[in-house]
C-alpha cells in the first residue's frame, strides 16, 4: 500500500500541472502514456507468439499523437500511411516465412487505431476551447464511476458481470458506478457553470442535466475500456500490462478507461452540449 501511495503521489505531482497548464507539457505527459501503452500492447501479444511490428505500432502511435496535437491537417494522411506501411511490413514477413503474418498485421493495425487514433482524443479534448475545464469534467466522471463501482461492488457485489475477463467485477458494482458517474457529472457541471458567480468557467455552456447525461453515458460505457484491456492481458497471459508504475501496473492499466471517456466526452460535448 505504501508503494502504491507513493507512486500515485508521484503521478499526481507530474500529471496535475500537465492537466492544468496544457500545451507541450500536456502533450509530453499524455503522449508518454499513449506511446508507452503501444509498447505494452505489442509486448502483450508477443508473449503469446504473435509478431506485431513494434516499430510500426509504437512509431505510428507516436507520429499520430504528435500530428493530432500539433499538425492536425496531416493526421489522416499519416494515419493512412502507417496502415499501408503495416501491410507492407507484414507482407515481407510472410514472404520470409512468417505464416501468421496476416494476423500480425491485424494486431499491428488495431494497436495503431485503438491506442494511437482513439487515444488521441485525450489530446483533442484538452485542445478544445475551455479544454482544461472539459477535461476536468470528464476525468472526475471516470474516477467517480471507478470509485463507486469498486467500493460498492466489493461491499455488495454478488452477480458476476464478466467471469472470464474480470471475475471481480459485479453487476451491482457496475450499476453503482453508473450512478456515481451520473451524480459526479451533474455536480461538476453545476459547479463549473452555476455555483459560484465569481468562478464559472463553463457558464452558459453546460447545465447540470447535461452533465448528468454526460456522466451517465461515460459511466455506462467506459467500463468497456477496462474490460478491453483485460482482454488484451488475458490474451497475453499477464496480470498487468507492465510494472512501470509500482503497485499500479503499466501505462495501459492507467488509461484504459480514459481512452473511452475522452472519445465519448469529446463527441458528446461537441454534438450534444455545445
Amino acid at each position: 500500500m505504501r508503494r502504491r501511495s507513493l507512486t500515485a503521489l508521484a503521478m499526481m505531482a507530474v500529471g496535475l500541472p500537465a492537466l492544468i497548464f496544457g500545451g507541450v507539457f500536456y502533450y509530453l505527459f499524455m503522449g508518454a502514456f499513449l506511446v508507452g501503452g503501444a509498447w505494452e500492447y505489442v509486448r502483450l501479444y508477443r508473449a503469446v507468439k504473435h509478431e506485431p511490428s513494434e516499430i510500426v505500432t509504437v512509431g505510428g502511435v507516436l507520429v499520430i499523437v504528435t500530428a493530432r496535437f500539433f499538425f492536425a491537417e496531416y493526421a489522416i494522411p499519416l494515419f493512412v500511411f502507417f496502415i499501408l506501411l503495416a501491410m507492407t511490413v507484414h507482407l515481407i514477413a510472410f514472404e520470409r516465412g512468417r505464416d501468421g503474418a496476416a494476423l500480425d498485421f491485424g494486431i499491428t493495425v488495431a494497436g495503431i487505431v485503438y491506442v494511437g487514433w482513439i487515444g488521441s482524443y485525450l489530446l483533442d479534448l484538452r485542445n478544445m476551447p475551455n479544454g482544461g475545464w472539459w477535461l476536468m469534467l470528464v476525468l472526475p466522471i471516470i474516477w467517480g464511476g471507478d470509485t463507486g463501482a469498486y467500493s460498492l461492488g466489493v461491499a455488495y457485489g454478488k452477480h458476476k458481470m464478466t467471469p472470464r475477463l474480470s471475475p471481480k467485477k459485479s453487476w451491482e458494482g457496475y450499476v453503482a458506478g453508473v450512478f456515481t458517474a451520473t451524480i459526479v457529472g451533474a455536480f461538476f457541471a453545476y459547479g463549473y457553470a452555476e455555483l459560484n458567480p465569481g468562478f464559472q468557467p463553463l457558464a452558459g455552456l453546460i447545465s447540470p442535466l447535461q452533465g448528468a447525461v454526460l456522466g451517465f453515458v461515460i459511466g455506462a460505457l467506459t467500463p468497456l475500456g477496462d474490460l478491453g484491456e483485460s482482454m488484451f492481458k488475458r490474451q497475453g497471459g499477464m496480470k498487468d500490462s507492465s510494472n512501470i508504475f509500482p503497485g499500479h501496473g503499466g501505462f495501459l492499466d492507467r488509461i484504459d478507461s480514459w481512452i473511452w471517456g475522452a472519445a465519448l466526452g469529446y463527441f458528446m460535448i461537441q454534438y450534444f452540449i455545445l
